[in-house]
C-alpha cells in the first residue's frame, strides 16, 4: 500500500511558531479599531528540539515500513525478529509525538480511527499505522501445516466456559470466563488464529505461548480431563478429535490445543476468582485487560489479587515496569518512560493500546451468544 508522510509533519516548521503566536491585540484610531501587528512567538529550544525529533521518528518509520515492504514484495529473507525493528520505530514515533504535544500542546489533533489518545499520535500519520499492520499480519503468518478451526471464536469461550465449570464456577461466572479469554485471543492476535511472531522466537500461536507453557497447560489438561467429559461430552469428544489430528505437530499450531494449553497454563488458576475480579473491576474490558496482565506479569498479578486491595496494589521493581512497557504500557514520550512504579488502576487505565482489541472482542462474544457462527 502507498504510505504517505504526515502532511501536518511536513509543515510543522512553518506552523510552529504560528501555533505558539499570542492573541491579536487591539489599537483605536478613531471611532475604528485595527489590529495591532504581532510577530509569531519564537518556539522555545525545547519546542525546536522536539519537533525535531518527532521529524527523524516519523522518517524513519516510514523508511523501515518501505524497507519491510520491499523485502517482502521481492520475496528477500528477512533478518531474524523481523517485526522488532518496525515496532520499535512506531514506539518512537508515538513517543516523540507525545514528547511534541507535551512540549506544543496545540499540536494535539484530532481523534483517530485507531482509538489511540490524539496527544500520542497524529491523525494524518493513519495510512502509517494501517501499513504496520498489513506488515505484521505477512510477517506472523501461520507456519505451513498450522490446523486451524471453523469456529475459531467459539473454540475459545467453549474451552474457557468448560474450564471455568471444571474449576467450579456457575454458568454465569464461566461466561464471564469465557468473555474475558476472548478478550486475551484478540489482545494477543488480534483474533488471527496459530499465528507466528514477528518479534520472538519463543512464543507462538493462538495465545502466544512458549514451549513450556504449552507442556505445561498439556499436564494440566490432563488432570481435569475427566471432570470436563462430565461436565461436557461434546467438548471433551471434540478435543479428542483435534488431540488426533495434530499428532506430532506443535501443540501450539493447532488452534483448539493452542488455546487449551495456554488457558490451562496460568488463567485456569485464576477462574476461580472470576466473580471477585468482576466485582472488583465492573468494566468487562478491565476485566480483559488483568488477564492480559498475567499474560505479561504473571507473578505480580496474583499478589495483586491475593492483596485485598487489586486497584490500589503497587509495583515498583524495575524488570517488571520493562516489561510493560515492552508491550505499550507506559512505552511512549519521556513521563510516561520516566515512571519508576504505578498501582494497578494506573497500569489498567495506560493499556489503552489494547482497548480497541477488547471491544472486538465483546462484540464477538455478543455474536455468539446470539447464536452467529463464530
Amino acid at each position: 500500500m502507498a504510505i504517505r508522510t504526515s502532511a501536518a509533519a511536513r509543515a510543522a516548521a512553518l506552523s510552529l511558531g504560528l501555533l505558539l503566536a499570542p492573541p491579536l491585540a487591539s489599537t483605536v484610531v478613531g471611532s475604528f479599531v485595527s489590529p495591532a501587528v504581532a510577530e509569531p512567538a519564537a518556539p522555545t529550544s525545547e519546542q525546536s528540539a522536539a519537533l525535531k525529533t518527532y521529524d527523524n521518528a516519523l522518517k524513519n518509520f516510514v523508511s523501515i515500513l518501505r524497507q519491510r515492504r520491499a523485502q517482502i514484495d521481492s520475496r528477500q529473507p528477512l533478518p531474524d525478529l523481523p517485526g522488532q525493528a518496525v515496532y520499535l520505530a512506531r514506539v518512537e514515533m508515538m513517543s516523540a509525538y507525545k514528547d511534541l504535544t507535551d512540549a506544543v500542546p496545540s499540536r494535539i489533533g484530532r481523534p483517530n480511527r485507531f482509538g489511540i489518545p490524539p496527544a500520542y499520535f497524529d491523525a494524518d500519520n493513519e495510512p502509517l499505522l494501517d501499513e504496520y499492520r498489513e506488515l505484521f499480519d505477512v510477517m506472523e503468518a501461520p507456519p505451513a501445516g498450522a490446523q486451524s478451526s471453523e469456529t475459531p471464536f467459539k473454540d475459545v469461550v467453549d474451552l474457557a466456559t468448560a474450564i471455568a465449570r471444571a474449576r467450579g464456577l456457575d454458568a454465569a461466572a464461566a461466561a464471564t470466563a469465557g468473555r474475558i479469554s476472548l478478550g486475551l485471543f484478540f489482545a494477543e492476535t488480534s483474533g488471527k488464529q496459530n499465528a507466528g511472531n514477528a518479534r520472538s522466537n519463543t512464543y507462538k500461536g493462538s495465545l502466544q505461548t512458549g514451549p513450556s507453557e504449552d507442556h505445561n497447560g498439556r499436564k494440566k489438561w490432563a488432570a481435569i480431563k475427566q471432570s470436563i467429559a462430565a461436565l461436557d461430552p461434546a467438548l471433551s469428544r471434540r478435543d479428542d478429535m483435534e488431540e488426533a489430528r495434530v499428532g506430532n505437530l506443535d501443540h501450539r499450531f493447532n488452534h483448539w490445543t493452542a488455546v487449551r494449553d495456554a488457558l490451562m497454563n496460568e488463567h485456569a488458576d485464576i477462574f476461580p476468582q472470576v466473580p471477585a475480579i468482576a466485582k472488583a473491576l465492573p468494566n468487562p474490558i478491565d476485566q480483559m485487560k488483568l488477564f492480559e496482565l498475567i499474560q505479561i506479569i504473571p507473578s505480580p498479578t496474583r499478589s495483586a489479587l491475593k492483596s485485598g486491595d487489586l486497584v490500589n496494589y503497587r509495583i515498583s521493581e524495575p524488570r517488571i515496569m520493562g516489561y510493560l512497557r515492552n508491550n505499550s504500557v507506559f512505552a511512549f514520550g519521556r513521563a510516561d518512560r520516566a515512571r519508576t512504579s504505578a498501582s494497578f488502576r494506573e497500569i489498567l487505565d495506560a493499556m489503552w493500546l489494547f482497548s480497541p482489541k477488547f471491544e472486538q472482542a465483546l462484540a464477538k462474544f455478543a455474536e455468539i451468544k446470539a447464536g452467529k457462527p463464530g
